[in-house]
């Protein structure tokens, strides 16, 4: 039988459910680990550097604020307007798929499927990014191919598998229901209606949509009661041992770059090239960009098939060091898109207490529990 590599493979290589017993954790009581845990209940910026590679441009982590501006910025009629469009399912053409359908503020500004669903439950090939803090993102999509929130708009309107609507009819379309011109008029000045118009006013609205903080924002503004000792180990383990700020750092914790980590799946099924689609630069084959860690718990299932909802599960993928499907030098040289894992991607030998700890770092990253109400649409 032809051997192939696929998720199985990879469940069984990874041992993806081997954790043991919540009970079995570290003690730490012991002065070795107290004094990491001390080392991190002080001021950040006396917190031990993280472990990053040479030649990362990398940001120290940043604790989000409250948004003590919410509602007043809900009340601008240009955001109003965003609000009422991107709950609005007459925006697609069959007047039954809304932005809400795969962003869905219930389910974490997504979906929770593997793939997105669009018109006549038509699947996608991608998983559905949260909108979590969008306005602090500078490029777009797993493959990045729109650079602002008005260009990205674009993609899913006229998506035949999403919302599957003839642009140049939609400003025709809206120009029907009366009770859309007095948003119009509040946002712009008149009542023209432009699709310029539509999707400045859904990127607007899109940027008011962020994360509420979390424990660990909590705890990095000084109050060192929100993380419990496992918890403020796994941040330890996160930025040295783990390796992971290499790509996730910053308020978002994301270096808003593209890496192969390994799940190109390159002919087999799920095979998806990522970047290359859109640079067409070998090197850019199995890319995807690296998302945000907040929220965590709120945006599963995650990567950009969707094939992962366990967080155990992945920290053991990136624990294997994900090298294992590179290609020799001839098969490379035979086929020049052939994709190599990242070399940032290196075996990390963590113990399980070390995993364990990681996920409950992890876990702390999801603080947002407010659930937006749908808007009440104009009538016709």
């Amino acid at each position: 039988m032809k051997k192939t590599v696929g998720l199985l493979t990879l469940i069984t290589a990874f041992g993806l459910l081997s954790f043991a017993p919540l009970d079995q954790i570290l003690n730490f009581n012991e002065p070795e680990y107290q004094s990491i845990i001390e080392n991190y209940k002080k001021p950040i910026s006396q917190w031990p550097q993280p472990t990053i590679d040479e030649g990362i441009n990398w940001k120290e982590m940043a604790s989000i604020p409250q948004d003590t501006h919410y509602f007043k910025t809900q009340d601008l009629p240009k955001v109003q307007l965003g609000k009422l469009l991107f709950f609005d399912p007459r925006l697609s053409k069959s007047n039954q798929i809304s932005c809400s359908n795969c962003h869905d503020p219930e389910i974490g500004w997504t979906d929770k499927r593997k793939v997105a669903m669009g018109t006549d439950h038509l699947m996608g090939t991608r998983n559905t990014p949260s909108l979590f803090n969008i306005a602090n993102r500078k490029i777009f999509f797993w493959d990045g191919r729109a650079t602002s929130l008005e260009e990205q708009a674009h993609s899913p309107l006229t998506a035949h598998n999403e919302m599957a609507m003839d642009v140049a009819e939609l400003p025709n379309k809206l120009n029907k229901i009366e009770g859309y011109k007095p948003y119009f008029e509040k946002a712009y000045g008149d009542g023209e209606i432009t699709y310029e118009r539509i999707v400045k006013a859904l990127a607007s609205f899109q940027r008011t949509i962020k994360s509420q903080p979390s424990r660990v924002d909590k705890f990095i503004d000084g109050n060192h009661k929100a993380l419990n000792d496992q918890e403020i180990y796994g941040m330890h383990i996160f930025r040295t041992k783990g390796r992971c700020m290499n790509c996730h750092h910053g308020q978002d914790l994301t270096d808003d770059e593209f890496h192969n980590i390994g799940l190109t799946y390159y002919k087999r099924q799920y095979e998806d090239l990522g970047r290359f689609t859109i640079t067409k630069d070998p090197e850019d084959v199995g890319k995807f960009k690296t998302p945000s860690l907040r929220d965590l718990l709120n945006t599963r299932p995650w990567m950009h098939n969707g094939l992962f909802d366990d967080l155990e599960g992945i920290v053991n993928i990136y624990n294997s060091g994900m090298h294992m499907i590179d290609p020799s030098p001839e098969k490379k040289l035979a086929d020049p898109l052939y994709p190599v894992t990242d070399s940032l991607l290196k075996p990390l030998e963590l113990t399980k207490d070390e995993k364990k700890s990681l996920v409950a770092f992890l876990e702390a990253l999801s603080g947002t529990r407010y659930k937006m109400k749908r808007p009440d649409f104009p009538k016709e």
